[in-house]
């Protein structure tokens, strides 16, 4: 239970930061940040293992994470523009 808490903590403030980096209206709140950072964590070190050795930093690799899958998000879930 306690590590769960502390995924959901570590998901949050990853989540938090690369919207930070990638600021802009996102569609979704707290709940998805969260999500977003925890799978963005997941992504990150799955990365980081296939290049061992590039970047040793689990905050950076779960950040990079992060950031490629709110892009995606983004890109899937963004609002529709009527050009």
């Amino acid at each position: 239970m306690l590590s769960l808490i502390g995924m959901s903590i570590f998901g949050l403030i990853v989540g938090i930061i690369a919207k930070l980096i990638l600021p802009g209206r996102d569609p979704g709140g707290i709940f998805v940040t969260a999500l977003i950072g925890m799978a963005g964590a997941l992504v990150g070190l799955r990365i980081g293992r296939l290049f061992p050795g590039v970047i040793e930093s689990e905050w950076i690799l779960a950040i990079i994470g992060a950031l490629i899958l709110l892009i995606l998000y983004r890109i899937i879930f963004g609002r529709k523009r009527d050009d």
